[in-house]
């Protein structure tokens, strides 16, 4: 699977692994920056991952950033996107499950390397429950038609 991936500059670090973690799973990282540690504004960088995926381009994203939280927040201001911070293996296996997440955010600060390894295999092996989650996951969905 092709999987856009960014980061800002304190993500930087943690993306560089991470994407090298993606093809050692087989997967092809398609890297939309930051390419350094030089502080860069977040959002231009979650736009840009975000927007392959709001439009379909590609199926899943991953976004790093210091905390997660800021290109998370970015990201579900798209109304086809279902960002998604995950911080253990439990939250992302558990994004997928319930929520249908399609973009993965980390937290590139606080992970070590197993950490980032065990997150990103979890969430891009699991799968969608469907069920009773679909019915929720298609109110999210109904609340940006709305808006």
């Amino acid at each position: 699977m092709i999987i856009p991936i960014a980061s800002d500059h304190a993500g930087y670090k943690a993306k560089e692994k991470v994407k090298k973690m993606l093809e050692e799973l087989g997967h092809m990282p398609v890297d939309f920056g930051t390419h350094s540690e030089e502080s860069v504004d977040y959002p231009d960088y979650a736009i840009q991952v975000t927007e392959k995926v709001d439009k379909g381009e590609h199926e899943k994203g991953i976004l790093v950033c210091g905390s997660g939280q800021g290109m998370c927040m970015t990201a579900n201001k798209y109304g086809n996107v279902r960002a998604a911070l995950a911080y253990d293996q439990d939250s992302a296996r558990l994004t997928r499950q319930h929520n249908n997440s399609n973009i993965l955010c980390l937290p590139g600060r606080q992970l070590t390397d197993d950490q980032l390894q065990q997150i990103v295999a979890t969430w891009l092996e699991t799968e969608f429950d469907g069920g009773r989650h679909e019915r929720r996951v298609n109110k999210i969905k109904d609340l940006t038609k709305n808006n």
